[in-house]
């Protein structure tokens, strides 16, 4: 008889067993008799295996049909919850995976007719692939349709980037044509960069959580999440600061002196030519290009002393935003060094001997 001080336990995981032979060509392995009992495993169980990267073999058990269903998440709403706190919890379930969000009153009482519009407004402005499918006066039901393989990371990030630049583009347009209404266009766009970051990041941490999908989100490796997150926010901020842009030239009275406006528009065309570069350079994973991004600051800092000097002839009360609007030009450049040197981070081993 085994004492207990011999038995093996859960926390050793690295414990040795003999690869053996069978049938003259078929290799098995016997696996310990604790975690089959603990999985609920038996003669005949179907079991999944996955040979990682690494060459590494992973054996999962099947999930079973009387655990818990992990993809639901139900909140709780008391006739005090302010909308925003509701939503908040919403968009933390989402980011962490839950496919399901269940909307609930504590009592009987109905969802106030306030809150059920500024959720349902939340889930088609800010969740990508979410739609309603329960809408009763307690309960409202967000499920994500869409699956991961349908739209990877990439992917993502590259229409939020294409939105980010045409926003910046559109936002100095609209200042050399004093166009409140092409400036209003480019606010009410921000949101979709935002549906857009909100959906990376949920992709990120499922991915971390597990690293069998890493393939199916579009990465190489979970090493690279860090940096997608990373580049993510340094998009979703250009995007940003475009809407700054916007927003400044709505304060606008009267129309920029032509000087200021080439000074402007010169220092616009470097910058987002260098955000376009530093999102070529990843997507290409192109370590070069990255570098030579980075190495366009100084000249960025040039062009931005010039125009802030220009400046000096604008009206006193316009002065203000015209400095605004010449810094988030300048913020542009500034992220599109920093995913750039992401870049370089993730690609590093290309140019290294």
């Amino acid at each position: 008889m085994v004492s207990d001080l011999t038995k093996p336990t859960r926390r050793e995981n690295n414990e040795q067993r003999k690869l053996q032979i069978t049938g003259g060509s078929t290799y098995i392995l016997s696996l310990p008799k604790e975690w089959v009992t603990r999985n609920e495993l038996k003669k005949g169980s179907l079991m999944v295996l996955h040979e990682e990267d690494d060459g590494t073999l992973s054996i999962t058990p099947p999930k079973l049909g009387k655990k818990e269903k992990q993809d639901e998440a139900f909140i709780k709403v008391s006739p005090n919850d302010p909308p925003e706190a509701v939503m908040r919890k919403a968009i933390s379930a989402y980011l962490i995976g839950y496919n399901i969000l269940h909307i609930k009153t504590q009592t009987q009482n109905p969802l106030s007719s306030k809150l059920r519009n500024h959720l349902k407004i939340f889930a088609r402005n800010y969740l990508v692939g979410t739609e309603i499918v329960t809408d009763t006066p307690t309960d409202l039901t967000l499920q994500v349709l869409l699956n991961y393989p349908e739209l990877s990371v990439q992917s993502a990030l590259s229409r939020m980037s294409i939105i980010a630049s045409s926003m910046h583009k559109e936002a100095v347009t609209s200042l050399k044509n004093l166009d409140h209404a092409t400036a209003k266009a480019v606010v009410e766009t921000d949101r979709e960069v935002n549906r857009f970051g909100l959906y990376i990041v949920r992709l990120l941490k499922l991915a971390i959580s597990n690293p069998r999908i890493i393939k199916e989100v579009g990465l190489d490796n979970p090493k690279n999440c860090l940096g997608y997150r990373l580049i993510a926010k340094s998009v979703e901020r250009t995007a940003d600061h475009a809407t700054k842009i916007a927003e400044n030239v709505l304060l606008l009275k009267e129309p920029v002196n032509d000087e200021i406006l080439e000074r402007i528009d010169k220092l616009s065309n470097l910058a987002i030519s260098m955000f376009e570069n530093s999102m070529e350079a990843l997507f290409k994973h192109d370590y070069n290009l990255a570098e030579s991004v980075i190495e366009k600051i100084p000249q960025i800092h040039k062009l931005e002393k010039e125009a802030v000097l220009s400046s000096k002839n604008v009206k006193i009360e316009e002065i203000a935003n015209t400095r605004l609007l010449i810094e988030s030009v300048r913020r542009t450049a500034e992220y599109a060094s920093d995913i750039s040197e992401v870049v370089l981070n993730l690609n590093v081993e290309s140019v290294l001997s």
